[in-house]
């Protein structure tokens, strides 16, 4: 079931986004040679509790920590921990907050000093692929059309889009229906949904180096390629409304598409 949003519960996410906004202001000056991904947590977590916010992952479905950071090789859901970043790794951090009740989401991904050009080029893409993604969002458009956006984009450089796991639905709950693919899957059209006032989503393409395949480490959490390439993923919050589609988790100067 698809819960759409009034005005005041957008708001609400609104201001759960402006914090992840924030927080992803602060995390560039953290991210450095020699850090743990344990101790990014631990600052996470505090710079949360300071802005009044629940942590949306901490305990969700049993995952121990307040944020997922994944390096290199490994897709999302990656469990920090004492593992130290070195110059070159390419670094995605995921976040969740709730604020009164609804979570807002969010994914940035970030290079531990001088990144090889070929994971500058993969996370500009990622980025890039994620813009496309929101631009595809309007009032009356399909589901379908967010993928569309995704795929053509990112398969025409060259890279893979990640299928096994797809953007959702969000509010009260971190995971709400719809899906949001990142690709089209022709065997959904049954199940593709118009883009109504009122929906929020979260759009978060994830695309790798080489193969589409991914598979869980044995903690049951992380994800990672199958052929050990390099992955990167970004993710925004959208609210469709009657004056447009406005990224909640972005600054609010930038927020609002034109």
């Amino acid at each position: 079931m698809i819960f759409y949003k009034s005005r005041r519960e957008i708001d609400l996410m609104l201001h759960a986004g402006q914090v992840l906004a924030r927080l992803f202001d602060r995390m560039e000056e953290k991210i450095i040679p020699g850090v743990t991904t344990g101790k990014l947590d631990e600052s996470i977590h505090r710079w949360m509790l300071e802005e009044g916010c629940i942590p949306s992952f901490l305990g969700y479905r049993g995952f121990p920590a307040v944020s997922c950071i994944s390096v290199n090789e490994e897709v999302v859901h990656g469990i920090p921990g004492p593992k130290k970043l070195v110059e070159g790794d390419l670094v995605t951090v995921d976040l969740g907050v709730i604020w009164q009740g609804y979570h807002a989401d969010a994914a940035r991904s970030f290079g531990v000093g001088t990144l090889s050009r070929e994971a500058t080029d993969l996370m500009k893409a990622t980025e890039e692929a994620l813009d496309r993604g929101l631009e595809a969002v309007s009032l009356g458009g399909r589901v379908s059309d967010v993928g569309a956006a995704v795929q053509s984009y990112a398969e025409g450089l060259g890279y893979s889009v990640v299928k096994d796991y797809v953007g959702h639905g969000i509010g009260r709950d971190l995971h709400e229906e719809p899906q949001v693919p990142n690709y089209v899957d022709r065997g959904r059209r049954r199940r593709d949904h118009l883009l109504k006032k009122g929906l929020v989503i979260a759009v978060e393409p994830m695309l790798n180096m080489g193969t589409d395949e991914v598979e869980l480490l044995d903690d049951g959490w992380t994800v990672v390629t199958k052929d050990g390439k390099l992955s990167c993923h970004f993710e925004d919050t959208v609210a469709i409304t009657d004056e447009g589609p406005v990224i909640l988790t972005r600054p609010l100067e930038t927020g609002r598409k034109r």
